[in-house]
């Protein structure tokens, strides 16, 4: 058993292996876990997160090396939480941490942490929201979460993050990607890497164009900008950091933080009370209560959605 007030006083300190048990206690669903958050719970809600998400191959962990660059530039602590896809054998993350952003391995300001999927669709972890927690009740002033990649469906980066970045490159397919419902319709701010390469203005114009078909928004809303950058030299990162704290500030002045962290956290105790719930109905497999229901279903005595609610009754009591 992990002594927990200690870690959360050691993890304030900065002290990397404190915040990585406590990732690990969050990770691994231990039966601390409800201790962790409940210590956490007054320490936190002071991070910036930023999402930042896109297709394979359009540079999302250089670009994250990038900004995180930059935000220490301006002497800001930066939590990166890079969500990798699984291991099929051991459930690990496939891609390092170490490896994807070495640079800032020994800043004692920047604490990276891969996470795995582990089957989770949407292209973040299931323990993302907590792991998030963990960072930002540990001082961090940013918290970049780096998702996993897996294209159009991965659209859940824009409900956990108070700023979603969408990156595309040019040549990638992302033009034709914008005329469709998904990922390219979650951004606050968009922006074309490697734009070096051929292509990458008509990338900019075409994305312009999408964004502006069938736009409602009224006067004073947000419309995204489009930034380009060459992430890898570091070109347009400034301009990409600009545009994410006029956004900020924007949703400061609107009230749209506030209601944007609202919802995370009710998003947040649902996915929980639904997890609970369904351990509680998995329990219930070869229980007499259950097959009860199912012979009356098939008997034609009850129909499947009174025999639901009669399940849910006998586990809430309500």
């Amino acid at each position: 058993m992990q002594d927990v007030p200690s870690l959360v006083a050691a993890a304030r300190e900065g002290r990397p292996r404190a915040v990585a048990r406590l990732i690990s206690l969050v990770e691994g669903a231990s039966p601390q876990l409800r201790e962790v958050m409940a210590a956490l719970a007054p320490l936190a809600g002071n991070a910036y997160v930023i999402g930042l998400t896109g297709s394979p191959g359009v540079g999302k962990s250089t670009s994250t090396s990038a900004l995180v660059s930059a935000y220490r530039r301006q002497g800001k602590r930066v939590g990166v939480l890079a969500v990798d896809p699984s291991s099929p054998f051991s459930g690990g993350a496939l891609l390092g941490d170490r490896v994807r952003m070495s640079d800032h391995a020994s800043d004692p300001g920047v604490y990276i942490r891969s996470m795995a999927t582990r089957g989770h669709l949407g292209g973040l972890a299931w323990a993302a929201p907590q792991a998030v927690r963990v960072l930002d009740a540990a001082g961090c002033d940013v918290v970049i979460v780096e998702t996993v990649g897996v294209g159009q469906s991965e659209v859940e980066i824009a409900s956990q993050a108070d700023t979603s970045v969408v990156l595309l490159a040019p040549g990638m397919g992302d033009g034709i990607q914008a005329a469709k419902a998904g990922i390219l319709e979650i951004g606050d701010v968009y922006v074309v890497n490697k734009a070096d390469r051929d292509g990458a203005d008509a990338t900019a114009r075409e994305l312009n164009h999408m964004l502006g078909l069938g736009e409602s928004r009224g006067p004073g809303d947000w419309r995204p900008p489009i930034v380009k950058t060459v992430a890898a030299r570091g070109e347009g990162i400034d301009e990409v950091v600009e545009a994410l704290e006029k956004h900020r500030a924007w949703m400061e002045e609107r009230g749209e933080l506030a209601a944007r962290r609202l919802a995370r956290a009710a998003r947040e105790v649902e996915t929980i009370a639904v997890t609970a719930l369904r351990a509680r109905i998995g329990d219930l497999h070869g229980d007499r209560r259950l097959s009860a229901l199912a012979d009356r279903i098939v008997a034609g005595d009850l129909d499947p959605y009174e025999a639901a609610d009669s399940l849910i009754q006998n586990l809430t009591g309500t």
